[in-house]
């Protein structure tokens, strides 16, 4: 019986370790914490995942703490598209908070579009940092 316990233990042991550890770390502060987007793109890519489940740590151990999530898009398309686009970005990364049990109305979202870039410039090297969903507290 120990044997089979033994190897049970081993086998649950390898499956850990091949899925390997947990990227979800918890924030010291959710301001300016950002997830990044693909272009033309509003899907939560695993790496932005594993941040906003950090966040939502945060805010499972911060019970009053409300927050504001921007979204933000790179400089190309007009200003309607990118406003459009800016808001499913912050609903996308305000839906993983919500699954995970942070009431969404400690969550505000508002878009900014194009209209307030973190890196200045053009060209991809650029615009892959302005396409992003800013968390802020409120």
């Amino acid at each position: 019986m120990k044997i089979v316990n033994f190897a049970l233990l081993a086998g649950v042991a390898g499956l850990l370790a091949a899925c390997g550890g947990s990227s979800i770390v918890e924030p010291s502060d959710l301001n300016n914490q950002r997830v990044f987007f693909a272009f033309n793109s509003a899907e939560i890519s695993e790496e932005a995942n594993d941040n906003l489940l950090g966040q939502a740590l945060y805010l499972k151990h911060h019970e009053g703490t409300k927050i504001q999530i921007a979204g933000n898009c790179d400089e190309r398309g007009s200003t309607e598209y990118n406003l459009a686009l800016g808001a499913r970005r912050a609903n996308a990364a305000k839906a993983v908070l919500v699954k995970d049990g942070i009431a969404a109305s400690r969550i505000s979202t508002i878009s900014y579009g194009k209209e307030r870039p973190l890196v200045k410039g053009s060209g991809e090297d650029v615009w892959k940092y302005n396409r992003n969903a800013t968390t802020t507290v409120k």
